[in-house]
């Protein structure tokens, strides 16, 4: 067998067979060598954002009881003022939010409002790209504001350069860079390259190209193959060791048996192994609530909610908490007035929840109005862009104007 026929099965069949998925550019240290456990400060700080897919409705998530308007747009779905978790004498969360309530409490949560951006985009595709791009000009955005956050990293503090998509399909256009390889991981335990769940004939052609290629010899380096030789050889040595990660780890809190628990224990458990990663994406799916919403709506917030209360509290429990902010994001809010499905069309505005050990918690920005709307939705308040910069800024310790491509205000989240 040819080393390139030998190349073309293999990728075949890993195509098939392997939990991670491995992009182009700088393989990932992080699958070959873990970093030493350090005290927390700006070499350790890790960002883990949560993505909700579908367009989260704002105004059910943290919810204007006080406001008229706002009952008077929702008299099906509309959160009643006697069931909302108050949060001062205008707002309050939604009630299946008591995970978020207690780090409210705790004084560890803050909330973004009115988070937007200018001339909104209805489109869930578009509206995604333009905040995993922070490119709202571009019709066409080749990497994600956190790829090029990877490159300055591996520019000035290479160190630094490692991310991770947890629980997707594919890597997002967040963390798409044109230099740094950023993994896919579906769950630790299907890290290996010997799936049991393939056909026999299959296993042994994955393993029968896998050792050729790694014996091989005389590869150009810097070259395809040779690519391929060295991220085959670090996910071989190194699924073993990630594969035990599960077994070792006892978590501080118990974790809810729910598909974001389960991605951000993961999340947890490999900043405390002390793997290099210092920026996670995960996410939960479902937030397009076109019809008979309040059901679905509670579950999924139900799901957020405890989710990040136990990572938290596990987090706090490991010593971990203080290197860690955590930050939520949706591609549009929903429109005002509930539609006649009772349900909630696209938008545009919606608010955003930070976990963080620095910075102020509470309130930050300004809610927008209920009445002055944009063709039946809140006009933002808080350029999204802002959010960025202090998450780079101030949390990361990354030049925002470079990766932002202009100068954003910062907030007092962090």
């Amino acid at each position: 067998m040819s080393l390139k026929s030998t190349r073309r099965e293999f990728l075949s069949v890993l195509g098939a067979a392997s939990a991670v998925t491995l992009g182009v550019g700088r393989a990932p240290q992080w699958l070959h060598a873990a970093a030493e456990q350090a005290a927390a400060g700006p070499d350790q700080r890790v960002l883990v954002l949560v993505q909700l897919a579908g367009g989260n409705d704002g105004l059910n998530t943290v919810v204007p009881y006080a406001s008229d308007d706002y009952h008077r747009a929702r008299p099906g779905i509309g959160i009643g003022k006697g069931a909302v978790l108050k949060l001062d004498d205008e707002f309050g969360l939604h009630p299946s939010l008591t995970g978020l309530k207690e780090l409210h409490d705790a004084g560890k949560l803050s909330i973004v409002q009115g988070v937007g951006y200018p001339q909104p985009d209805r489109s869930h595709f578009r509206s995604m790209d333009i905040w995993h791009s922070a490119q709202p000009e571009n019709p066409t955005p080749q990497d994600g504001w956190l790829g090029r956050t990877l490159e300055w990293q591996l520019q000035h503090h290479p160190e630094r350069a490692e991310g991770l998509a947890l629980g997707m399909e594919r890597l997002p256009l967040l963390l798409v860079s044109r230099q740094v390889n950023v993994p896919v991981l579906k769950r630790l335990e299907d890290y290996h390259l010997n799936d049991p769940q393939l056909p026999s004939g299959l296993q042994g052609k994955l393993k029968s190209a896998r050792d050729e290629i790694l014996s091989t010899t005389g590869a150009q380096p810097g070259g395809e193959l040779d690519f391929l030789r060295k991220s085959l050889r670090t996910a071989v040595t190194s699924s073993e060791r990630l594969k035990s990660l599960s077994a070792g780890y006892s978590p501080a809190k118990e974790y809810p048996a729910t598909h974001l628990a389960n991605q951000l224990k993961l999340v947890a458990q490999m900043i405390g192994a002390g793997l290099p990663p210092r920026i996670y994406l995960v996410g939960l799916d479902g937030f397009d609530t076109h019809s008979q919403q309040q059901p679905g709506h509670a579950a999924l917030l139900g799901e957020l909610g405890n989710a990040i209360a136990a990572f938290h509290a596990d987090l706090t429990g490991h010593g971990l908490a203080d290197r860690v902010l955590l930050s939520t994001f949706s591609e549009f809010g929903r429109r005002v007035k509930e539609n006649g499905s009772l349900g909630t069309d696209h938008g545009a505005a919606s608010s955003l929840f930070v976990v963080s050990p620095t910075g102020t918690p509470g309130f930050c920005g300004k809610f927008p109005s209920l009445t002055d709307l944009d063709d039946g939705d809140q006009k933002f308040t808080t350029d999204f862009r802002r959010v960025y910069a202090t998450l780079l800024d101030k949390w990361l310790g990354v030049r925002s104007a470079e990766i932002l491509g202009g100068e954003y205000e910062p907030l007092p989240f962090a």
